[in-house]
């Protein structure tokens, strides 16, 4: 598996498809990461099963 990955998300406050790198050495993180096009903070939440299927989880900020 490629150490960094695009993965498109939508954005939880402006509703837009957004491109994000994930890096895919971790199994496990989760970090904050601004929107390109509002510019608005969203949680990241990234998970990797066994199988090496890679679960991105985009959130607002106080959630």
């Amino acid at each position: 598996m490629y150490e960094i990955q695009t993965h498109s998300i939508n954005c939880p406050y402006c509703g837009e498809v957004i491109e994000i790198e994930v890096d895919c050495s971790e199994p496990e993180q989760s970090y904050i990461e601004d929107c390109s096009v509002c510019c608005r903070p969203i949680n990241i939440s990234v998970t990797i099963d066994f199988d090496e299927q890679i679960h991105v989880s985009a959130t607002h900020e106080n959630e």
